[in-house]
């Protein structure tokens, strides 16, 4: 009996033993495995923080994705382009107090400072420094107003002009219809860096088209000054030109204006110059066309392509835009040119050799020019030119180290607000880039982004495609559901 007492305390006592033994080795993994998870916890918050950090130091076009309808924080490639070239420091100074700053506008700031490590953002509180911007303007600045600089020279950019705003005659409440924050940043950085700043001079006293609105503030804001010449009176065309606008006058040029354009140009000068049918006599205006081995056909040019007009109209015509310097990037960026009763422009055999001219726009094959103009049909009649004609050309001549520029349009219609509407700003571009080819120099930057219209934008598409789609819309598709609809209602019958 002690025996069986005995073996049965060693065995309580050998339990207990080995129950504290477990309990220790529990205890132990535990407080293992608890560390291991503290450690690996707090290593993973201070990857996450490292991360976080890092992140916080890229540049702001790495980290913000922009989802705007309009891309009204993103800034395009012709600005970037002007950024990578840039050479010199800039500070862009926004006006507004801390907690009232214009989103749209800071974030825009911050895309400009990433792509350019001389291009500087300050704000500057107008309640903390009363006195900053008396340093530059003595007008009443708007809160989120810029201030561009760079050295001694400035450039204020309103608040008010960076949103574009029409009034809405249904609620007579204005509304915003466009932001023109990218143009005016551009084009006010473009003013301050460039050393000489470009001068157009527009022909007047021969009835010309005036410039529309909208092209002139295009203009404007490429940083070149508009004046008027009247070259009656002057006798010679200014020094300081660096491009001649001719805006299709309805009547014709002087002998001696004549003269006086082609000195200018035989000089290296630059030339703008755009055209209408009329029936008036334009002899002297035709030589200045002629000395560049260029001639207009008699009449209007139709199109026989319904791929290459617009409005179920043949003189609308939508013309293939050409690889010339002049234009090459129009194509590229997906924009469309409506040039409406245009002219043939036909190239002469017999030009001089030092002259080199470009197609800048074209039509197709199976396009005439209507000689006839009253006739009323917009068929091919007897007496009707055939094309492909050209509509815009570019000239070119080297000599004695002057290069002369001269770009051609046959219809001052590229130059017409309503026109350039219907293309979402396409022809307004065309003139632009023209322009530009033709007045960027080095020591010139010439800029001129359009605003972004937060409307909706128009859509033009030939008479090929409108044809298409109304074939589509009430033929085919209605014609695809009436199809399924009978499958449908036999095999219910059959079942």
């Amino acid at each position: 009996m002690k025996n069986k007492v005995k073996k049965n305390d060693k065995k309580e006592k050998y339990n207990k033993i080995n129950f504290r033994d477990e309990f220790l080795n529990s205890s132990k993994k535990h407080i293992k495995n608890g560390t291991y998870s503290v450690i690996m916890t707090a290593l993973f918050i201070s990857v996450v923080i490292v991360i976080n950090m890092i992140v916080g130091e890229l540049p702001a076009k790495y980290t913000e994705l922009d989802v705007s309808s309009q891309k009204l924080y993103s800034i395009g490639d012709e600005t970037k382009e002007m950024l990578a070239g840039l050479e010199k420091d800039v500070t862009i100074y926004q006006i507004a107090q801390n907690g009232a700053e214009d989103e749209v506008i800071t974030n825009l700031l911050k895309k400009y400072e990433d792509e350019s490590e001389h291009i500087k953002v300050e704000q500057k509180d107008p309640v903390v420094n009363p006195k900053f911007v008396s340093e530059y303007t003595g007008d009443n600045l708007s809160i989120n107003s810029l201030i561009i600089a760079c050295g001694e020279r400035s450039k204020v950019v309103d608040y008010n002009n960076m949103y574009e705003s029409d009034i809405d005659y249904q609620t007579y409440n204005y509304q915003t219809t466009g932001f023109d924050g990218e143009g005016q940043i551009t084009s006010a950085i473009a003013y301050v860096t460039s050393e000489n700043l470009p001068v157009l001079y527009t022909l007047t006293g021969h009835g010309e088209k005036e410039i529309d609105s909208t092209l002139k503030e295009g203009i404007e804001k490429a940083n070149m000054e508009i004046k008027s010449l009247n070259l009656v009176s002057e006798g010679v065309i200014p020094e300081d030109a660096d491009c001649l606008f001719i805006g299709s006058p309805s009547t014709d040029i002087s002998s001696d204006e004549k003269n006086a354009i082609l000195k200018y140009l035989e000089k290296g000068g630059k030339a703008l110059i755009f055209s209408d049918y009329t029936e008036e006599n334009m002899e002297n205006f035709n030589e200045i066309l002629a000395n560049y081995g260029l001639k207009r056909t008699d009449g209007i040019v139709l199109e026989g392509d319904s791929q290459h007009y617009a409005m179920q109209m043949p003189y609308y015509i939508l013309p293939d835009i050409g690889a010339a310097e002049a234009v090459s990037d129009m194509a590229s960026d997906g924009y469309m040119v409506l040039a409406p009763f245009a002219q043939g422009i036909v190239r002469s055999d017999d030009v001089r050799s030092t002259v080199t001219l470009n197609s800048l726009l074209s039509t197709s094959e199976q396009a005439f020019s209507k000689s006839d103009v009253s006739s009323g049909s917009l068929d091919k009649e007897d007496g009707d030119i055939d094309g492909p004609f050209d509509v815009g050309v570019s000239v070119i001549e080297n000599i004695d180290d002057k290069e002369t520029k001269l770009v051609y349009y046959s219809t001052s219609s590229l130059i017409d607000g309503q026109v350039n509407q219907m293309v979402s700003g396409g022809n307004e571009k065309l003139v632009m880039e023209s322009l530009k080819w033709m007045v960027d120099t080095e020591g010139t930057e010439v800029v001129s982004i359009p605003s972004k219209n937060l409307q909706v934008s128009s859509l033009t598409i030939s008479a090929y495609d409108a044809s298409f789609w109304k074939i589509c819309v009430m033929g085919l598709i209605p014609g695809f559901f009436l199809v399924m609809g009978f499958v449908v209602w036999y095999k219910r019958r059959r079942a």
